[in-house]
């Protein structure tokens, strides 16, 4: 299945100059789910957006793994569960001050109450792209790698 959120806001703060010290606070509006199995999406055998009409992704932890990824660890929480997950980004720099970050967070849909597909496959990937504009402090500082 796939679908986009088109309802949704996201923030990314530093509590120093450090990148490793970034938290990111995803919300999403579950009912803002548009795809070609929309309605399948929004049912409560899935999103079940009646009962949980939010999901979220919030930071506990970022590791800096090469000159421009980082896995982000978090709280994952949907359909009322929350789980630990580690969402891996890339960072493309565009200015200075600004940039795109675009990862991945895999979870277990049976970890949520979600039943599983018709294949048996019960992993399903999130594709995450923000645009990132730094409103105000010094630039970051991350690691050098060669």
């Amino acid at each position: 299945m796939a679908g986009n959120f088109e309802k949704w806001t996201a923030t990314l703060t530093f509590s120093s100059r450090d990148a490793t010290s970034g938290v990111l606070n995803v919300e999403i509006q579950a009912a803002s789910v548009n795809g070609r199995t929309e309605a399948e999406l929004k049912s409560k055998d899935f999103l079940n957006v009646e009962q949980c009409p939010m999901i979220s992704f919030k930071t506990t932890k970022v590791v800096q793994t090469g000159k421009t990824t980082f896995d982000v660890a978090g709280m994952f929480t949907m359909r009322g569960v929350a789980k630990p997950a580690t969402m891996n980004l890339v960072i493309a720099d565009q200015d200075v001050g600004s940039g795109y970050a675009q990862g991945t967070l895999s979870f277990d849909r049976k970890d949520f109450g979600i039943p599983s597909n018709r294949r048996g496959d019960d992993t399903v990937e999130v594709d995450v792209n923000l645009k990132v504009e730094q409103v105000s402090g010094s630039a970051l500082v991350r690691k050098k790698y060669r």
